[in-house]
């Protein structure tokens, strides 16, 4: 797995918990493949936060592969979720 800086690890963590962000939209953004963004979730996630994750992600609740997705979700990121620019958050608060 590449080196990466705390800012873009944070924003992994982030996309993948986020439900509508599939790993195909990861790979694009920071080329970590599926398998690299689980390990790097069991890195830095308590253990429970960890169970939690792969839970949900596994539970079908997820659409975390854009050919498993539904065909009306057309974006990648919740309409909440802040802008970013560069692969950084554009405002932290």
């Amino acid at each position: 797995m590449q080196k990466l800086q705390v800012e873009e690890i944070d924003r992994i963590i982030e996309m993948a918990w986020e439900d509508r962000t599939s790993f195909e939209a990861i790979k694009r953004q920071f080329g970590l493949k599926e398998s690299e963004v689980i390990q790097l979730m069991r890195q830095q996630l308590k253990p429970s936060s960890w169970r939690r994750w792969r839970e949900r992600v596994n539970s079908g609740v997820s659409q975390k592969h854009e050919k498993k997705r539904n065909p009306e979700i057309n974006r990648f990121k919740c309409s909440r979720q802040r802008a970013i620019s560069g692969n950084k958050i554009s405002k932290r608060s």
